[in-house]
């Protein structure tokens, strides 16, 4: 049964600085932005529900429950600490964290070098404007559809701490209108209304209900872990809702408070290819040989496992990095929404090289031209793979991330140690099978393939920096269509080029092809243009009218720059 306490905000945000409120390394970081706690500030002065705090009060001299950090007040991340013994009595928020955040910071701290202002000229009748700026000069200096419409920007911070001190709302409110010379009586009204309104609902007011909850001494601690992880879940169904992968962290975290260090310093040593905690998590468990699991299923030997193989998984994902340097790939990760599938069983097969020590590994590919047996059919595969498109949806029953994992997983943990198995995850492919997979590259299927990264092959695969781009008609779409070739030529990759929108929507929109490119006003470098997006260099295609024999020509150059990056 839960014990009920009102708090101010005032108090609260007092006892957070204290140590008094902690979070358990079973929840996740700050995720709310800037403008989700200005509006929780705009929420309270307006007196609507703040919503129950739920805490685990544990008592002096106890071993805690589970380890924890402190709020942060800047914004950054504050790592767990391991104590064996609670020096006072502590209150582990279980819900509610991101509002106290928030408050903390606002009232307290900054946000990454922002601190929280409150326009004094606020209409109190409608909302109360509240913005995280680095410097009162960002700010603006005038608002619409309000009486007032300049604004009278305060730190929250200094109003904060001169309501407490003084005691006494009017008091500050005319030490305000003194130092600003406010003269206008319905500025002072507005002044008034709003410091008012702040002290009432943060100073004074019980603005805060926290549901505080016992430990069971009776029990064992592993069992209460259990009691208020399932709970921790459980409340998982109301405020910033958890991802299924958020809910496994916080489980992992709760078997040993080090996986929060773990997921953090693995996210940022690995960001240039996306390693996300879900993908991270993930890997853990395929390194395990279990394409899945469910949050009922984790065990204390996952995080056992990730911890005690560290250093392996560390250096196998290093040279995961190395790999897609020396395949020309690196960049193509670079990028957001690349599946990870791929890089999975690359790793898989690395991890778990028999006889090689954890030092060792980080030179599987030191001499990948010569002697490393493993580095072709590693390439040709996520070649083949990405080519194909496998792993987005392909149709047939093929879930990249269900079927698709379980089968390649399937096939590679039988070959542990070994040669990596190119042919046989091929033969996955083609066994399913998978819609259109194909290994012989055409000017005819070229258009099948994985548009995305046949672009990337085409322009970035050499090092070229990513931009803003259009996709392209080459030859004008609304001129092929005058002399009746078919839309699937017509909207077809051997007619398409990236571009910057500027250019496309501008100067070059709807021109014949061979007027723009050859006109010095348009493309200053006609060479550079042709080499970098494979346009045939014979002219006499550059007319609408050879639009089949300069899309079959395009096509051929296209597909040498493909077998290029397969040589």
């Amino acid at each position: 049964m839960a014990q009920w306490e009102r708090y101010t905000i005032s108090k609260i945000v007092e006892e957070i600085g204290d140590e008094k409120f902690v979070i358990p390394v079973i929840q996740r970081e700050l995720v709310w932005e800037e403008d989700k706690m200005e509006l929780l500030f705009d929420s309270i002065l307006k007196g609507n529900s703040f919503g129950s705090i739920i805490v685990i009060e544990e008592e002096t001299g106890r071993e805690p429950l589970f380890e924890s950090r402190r709020f942060t007040i800047n914004g950054n991340k504050e790592s767990s600490r391991k104590i064996k013994t609670i020096q006072k009595t502590q209150k582990f928020v279980i819900d509610g964290q991101q509002r106290l955040q928030s408050l903390y910071i606002g009232l307290k701290g900054d946000l990454k070098g922002k601190i929280l202002y409150f326009d004094l000229f606020s209409n109190f009748n409608r909302d109360y404007n509240f913005e995280f700026q680095k410097e009162e000069s960002y700010l603006s200096k005038e608002k619409e559809d309000c009486p007032i419409s300049e604004c009278l920007w305060y730190p929250v911070k200094e109003l904060f701490e001169r309501l407490k001190l003084v005691n006494d709302y009017e008091q500050v409110v005319d030490e305000i209108i003194a130092n600003f010379n406010i003269q206008d009586k319905n500025k002072q009204i507005y002044i008034k209304n709003n410091i008012k309104s702040f002290s009432n609902n943060i100073i004074s007011g019980d603005s805060i209900g926290v549901a505080i909850m016992k430990i069971n001494g009776s029990l064992d601690l592993q069992v209460n872990r259990r009691k208020v992880l399932e709970l921790f879940i459980r409340l998982n169904d109301g405020g910033t809702k958890l991802s299924p992968i958020d809910l496994i962290a916080s489980k992992l975290k709760g078997f040993d408070y080090r996986m929060e260090g773990f997921l953090r310093e693995f996210e940022d040593k690995f960001k240039d290819i996306n390693l996300s905690y879900e993908n991270l998590i993930k890997l853990i468990f395929l390194l395990q040989d279990n394409h899945k699991k469910e949050l009922t299923d984790i065990e204390v030997n996952d995080a056992k496992f990730a911890l005690d193989y560290k250093q392996r998984i560390e250096n196998t994902l290093i040279v995961v990095m190395n790999f897609l340097n020396y395949v020309n790939l690196r960049d193509y990760y670079k990028a957001k929404n690349r599946s990870f599938i791929p890089l999975f069983f690359i790793a898989y097969h690395i991890f778990h090289q028999k006889n090689i020590s954890d030092g060792q590994i980080l030179k599987f590919f030191e001499k990948y031209e010569t002697s490393c047996a493993d580095f072709k059919p590693m390439k040709l595969w996520i070649y083949h793979s990405l080519l194909n498109g496998v792993f987005r949806s392909k149709g047939a029953g093929w879930i990249p991330y269900k079927t698709g994992i379980i089968k390649i997983l399937e096939v590679i943990k039988q070959y542990k140690g070994q040669l990596f198995p190119y042919q046989q995850l091929i033969e996955v492919y083609e066994k399913h099978p998978i819609k259109l997979f194909t290994l012989s590259y055409s000017v005819e299927n070229i258009d099948i393939l994985d548009r995305s990264f046949v672009y990337y092959l085409m322009y970035y695969g050499n090092g070229s920096e990513y931009r803003q781009n259009d996709i392209d008609h080459i030859m004008p779409e609304h001129i092929l269509k005058q002399k009746n070739y078919k839309d699937t030529d017509i909207n077809n990759i051997k007619n398409f080029q990236l571009l910057d929108y500027e250019t496309n929507r501008g100067v070059k929109n709807g021109k014949p092809f061979a007027e723009w490119v050859n006109n010095p006003d348009y493309v200053k470098d006609k060479n550079e243009y042709i080499k970098r997006h494979l346009i045939p260099k014979d002219e006499t295609l550059w007319n609408e009218d050879k639009f089949l024999e300069f899309s079959k020509a395009r096509g051929n150059l296209i597909l040498d720059k493909i077998k290029d990056y397969l040589k």
